[in-house]
């Protein structure tokens, strides 16, 4: 995990994911395209996220394709966002109850 936080912390590396998001399976040529920095440049960054498991490489013939893969992603938000999160939508949800019992109990109490 610590290698995915180090990958992110590069802006350069993190517009490459959100390239892969919007079109998964790009070529190097293609990444490079929205980029601005070297072919060279590029190729560490992808060999990086590479190595962090944040992308999945398929060659097609001589093409090397490069995919997103979104579970070191998934993990992170399990682990340190998604446990943070779950507090809030229940505390969301049980005032949502309790509200409605009140609005149910005020209209009981009129008739």
């Amino acid at each position: 995990m610590d290698a995915v936080f180090k990958v992110l912390a590069d802006p350069s590396r993190r517009k490459l994911l959100d390239e892969l998001r919007k079109e998964n399976g790009q070529t190097l040529s293609e990444l490079c395209e929205h980029l601005d920095m070297t072919r060279q440049a590029v190729t560490k960054h992808l060999v990086l996220l590479e190595k962090a498991n944040l992308i999945a490489v398929v060659w097609r013939g001589r093409e090397k394709l490069h995919y997103l893969n979104p579970m070191p992603l998934h993990e992170i938000y399990e682990r340190w966002i998604g446990k943070y999160e779950r507090h809030r939508l229940q505390a969301l949800s049980d005032l949502k109850k309790g509200l409605e019992q009140t609005k149910t109990k005020q209209k009981t109490k009129r008739k």
